[in-house]
């Protein structure tokens, strides 16, 4: 397993294990035997098979059409090299996530996610299978990868996921900060630089009149900023106090996972 595959275990597990040990891993509220279901397989499909199928397609295809760009931007300064992974991957995905959300049709592929009534690490991967095959920053990453990136990208996936994994767990890290007076100024700017437990969670809510959820908001994935830059964000500092779906039928686990193949007797809509 490559170094930064075994980072990403590593950071992975230990969210677990916080979970495990403080906030009950396998013991979330309102939890059904169909979450389980829908998280295991849609973690191993996106894990095992769509995105490293994702990744090897498109670098095949580029050096199919394009052969002599092999490594093309290899010798761009660093920073010239991570800000194409935070444009191409990070706010391709955040515009990915929002036109989901105001989409009827492509909200039936990412609605799994937003399932789940509690945040956790179990819920991270959890989204209908095509949802990540149409997903443009992975597309994009692979394009990036060819064009000589690879060594930036591994990088960038292990920061990317760390803050991921920190912003749908429920082990609170910004809790304790906020409580800090004097960290206050400096939480300001992470909370608007990066996703955190309280702007994600947020997005997660189940009702969208409580005065904390935005599940028409809050779509950053590593960086909240983009959230800030276009006009989407809201920041409280808060959690809510229930998490899920509002006003929707119930889905199946087939349905979350398989949806067009698999449907409903209702369309369903946000």
């Amino acid at each position: 397993m490559r170094p930064e595959s075994l980072m990403i275990v590593a950071i992975f597990a230990g969210f677990g294990l916080l979970e495990l040990l403080f906030t009950g891993l396998f013991r979330k509220p309102l939890q059904r035997p169909k979450d389980a279901v829908v998280e295991i397989v849609g973690t191993v499909m996106l894990v095992v098979v769509t995105q490293p199928t994702i990744l090897l397609v498109a670098y095949l295809l580029m050096s199919r059409l394009f052969p002599g760009l092999q490594d093309g931007l290899i010798d761009l300064p660093v920073v010239a090299q991570v800000a194409l992974f935070l444009v191409f991957d990070d706010m391709t995905q955040y515009w990915w996530h929002r036109i989901t959300h105001k989409t009827p049709w492509l909200y039936n592929l990412h609605r799994s996610h937003h399932d789940a009534e509690y945040m956790s690490i179990r819920i991270v991967y959890r989204n209908n299978i095509f949802y990540y095959l149409m997903m443009p920053g992975i597309w994009f990453s692979g394009i990036l990868i060819y064009l000589g990136l690879g060594h930036i990208y591994a990088a960038y996936i292990v920061v990317k996921l760390a803050v991921i994994f920190g912003a749908h767990s429920d082990v609170r890290w910004d809790r304790h900060l906020y409580q800090v007076k004097w960290l206050s100024p400096v939480m300001w700017v992470v909370e608007r630089v990066i996703s955190t437990p309280a702007t994600h969670s947020a997005h997660h809510g189940k009702h969208q009149d409580d005065g904390v959820t935005n599940y028409k908001g809050n779509y950053g994935n590593l960086l909240f900023f983009w959230d800030v830059l276009f006009g989407s964000a809201k920041i409280t500092r808060k959690y809510p106090e229930q998490f899920g779906v509002e006003n929707l039928d119930p889905m199946s686990a087939g349905e979350q996972l398989l949806w067009p193949l698999v449907r409903g007797r209702k369309p369903v809509t946000e």
